[in-house]
């Protein structure tokens, strides 16, 4: 039974830096999401076989990594935006992975309970 626990989550002010990490059994394709209030959930970055794949609005700014011997995902964020300001999921269990389907959330079963960063102007 997959579990994810997500931690990590704060309020920073624009320009600063948050880590995201996610307690999850192993698995080999893992992701981050993100819900802002009113909108849909979107996918943040994805790290798959050693692969990874971030969403344009993040590129440059958020690194997926994952400690396999500890089981922990991270997502290390960085040049924080007001617009970033979301629920952070991260997920598993993903009915193909590929990078395809990496960053789409209907693609995956399990979820996390989600940790809420909050970015200032």
């Amino acid at each position: 039974q997959v579990q994810l626990v997500e931690s990590g989550g704060g309020s920073v002010q624009a320009g600063g830096s948050l880590r995201l990490s996610c307690a999850a059994s192993p698995n080999f394709c893992l992701s981050w999401f993100r819900q802002a209030p009113g909108k849909e959930r979107e996918g943040v970055a994805a790290i798959y076989f050693g692969n990874t794949k971030y969403a344009d609005s993040v590129k440059g700014r958020f690194t997926i990594s994952k400690d396999n011997a500890k089981n922990i995902l991270y997502l290390q964020m960085n040049s924080l935006k007001p617009e970033d300001t979301a629920m952070y999921y991260c997920a598993a269990e993903i009915t193909s992975c590929n990078s395809d389907y990496v960053l789409l959330p209907y693609k995956y079963r399990k979820w996390g309970q989600g940790t809420q960063v909050t970015v200032s102007s």
